[in-house]
C-alpha cells in the first residue's frame, strides 16, 4: 500500500516537473500562450510583468472551490499540493532563466536561441507529456484541468477534446495582445501538439485488447493467465463448421501492456494454439475503466 502511494506521487512529481520545465523554459521566455490558468498567468506576466508562478497560484487557488465539490477533498488535496509544487517549480525555474538587461527590466533567457516554432513544438509536446502522466496517477496541476476532469467524472469524452474547448479561447486572446497572425498560429501548434500528445500517452495506457484463443489445453491456458495475469476468463462453447467438432473457445480481455505476458504463457503451454487479438475500443467493468453517465 505504502509502496503504491509513494509510486503513485513519484509520477505526479515527474509529470509536474515535465510540465513546469516546458511552460517556464519553452513558453515563457518566447512569449507563446498556452492554455488553461498557465496560459492566462502568461498573459498577465506578458503584460504587467507579474511572475506567472504567484498568478498561477491565485487562480488556481479559486478554482480549487470546484474541484472541493465535485472531485472530493482527496482530489482536491492532491491538487493543492500539485499546484504548490507547481508554482515553486515555475519560480524556480523562471529565477533561473532571469535576466536583468540594459533597461532595467527583467528578460528570460531563450535557452534555444531564437528558434520560436522549435520552442513551440518542444513545449507543446512536452506540457502534454506531463499533464497526461499526472491524469493517470489520478493528479491534476489544478485550474482548468479541474474543469476537465470533472465533466469528464460524468461524460464519456475525450480529456484532449475537452482541453481543446477551454484552451483555444485562451490562446485566441493573444490575438488581442500580439495582432500577429504569425504568434497566433504558432500558439496554435502548440495546442496541438500539447493536447495529441495528452490524449495519446492516456488512451496507450488505457488502450485494452481481446484475446479469442482455440486450444486443446484450454484448462490449462485460463488458469495461467488468471494465476499470472489477474484476468477473467470466459469460456464460449463452440462447434466446427467442417469437422462437426465441439470446442471450447477462451475469451479474455486485458491491457495491452499484459498481451505480451499471455502470448508468452499460450506459447509455453500449446504453441499449436490458435489465437486472435484485436484492439478494444473501450472496456468497461471490474478491473477496467468505470461506467460513467452520458
Amino acid at each position: 500500500m505504502v509502496k503504491d502511494l509513494l509510486f503513485t506521487y513519484l509520477k505526479i512529481a515527474l509529470g509536474l516537473v515535465i510540465f513546469s520545465t516546458a511552460f517556464t523554459c519553452f513558453m515563457l521566455p518566447y512569449q507563446l500562450v498556452t492554455g488553461g490558468v498557465s496560459g492566462i498567468s502568461a498573459f498577465i506576466y506578458y503584460m504587467t510583468g507579474f511572475h506567472a508562478s504567484v498568478s498561477y497560484f491565485i487562480i488556481n487557488g479559486l478554482l480549487m472551490l470546484l474541484g472541493l465539490y465535485t472531485l472530493g477533498w482527496r482530489f482536491c488535496l492532491r491538487t493543492l499540493i500539485a499546484t504548490i509544487a507547481t508554482s515553486f517549480l515555475i519560480e524556480f525555474m523562471q529565477g533561473l532563466l532571469t535576466t536583468i538587461g540594459p533597461d532595467g527590466q527583467e528578460h528570460l533567457t531563450r535557452i534555444i536561441g531564437d528558434q520560436r516554432f522549435m520552442a513551440a513544438v518542444i513545449g507543446g509536446m512536452l506540457e502534454g507529456v506531463g499533464l497526461a502522466i499526472v491524469f493517470l496517477a489520478g493528479g491534476s496541476t489544478g485550474g482548468t484541468d479541474i474543469i476537465v476532469l470533472s465533466v469528464n467524472k460524468y461524460r464519456n469524452m475525450s480529456l484532449g477534446r475537452i482541453m481543446l474547448c477551454i484552451d483555444v479561447f485562451i490562446v485566441s486572446l493573444s490575438w488581442f495582445i500580439y495582432h500577429d497572425i504569425e504568434t497566433l498560429v504558432t500558439c496554435y501548434i502548440a495546442l496541438f501538439l500539447s493536447i495529441n500528445a495528452v490524449d495519446y500517452v492516456v488512451n496507450s495506457a488505457h488502450q485494452s485488447v481481446q484475446f479469442t484463443i482455440i486450444s486443446e489445453k484450454y484448462a490449462e491456458i485460463a488458469q495461467a493467465v488468471c494465476d499470472k495475469v489477474d484476468r477473467g476468463v470466459t469460456i464460449l462453447h463452440g462447434e466446427g463448421w467442417y469437422s462437426k467438432e465441439h470446442r471450447n473457445v477462451l475469451l479474455i480481455m486485458a491491457r495491452k501492456p499484459e498481451s505480451r505476458i499471455i502470448f508468452q504463457l499460450i506459447r509455453l503451454i500449446d504453441p499449436k494454439a490458435f489465437v486472435t487479438m484485436s484492439n478494444v475500443e473501450g472496456v468497461f467493468g471490474e478491473g477496467f475503466d468505470k461506467i460513467k453517465k452520458g
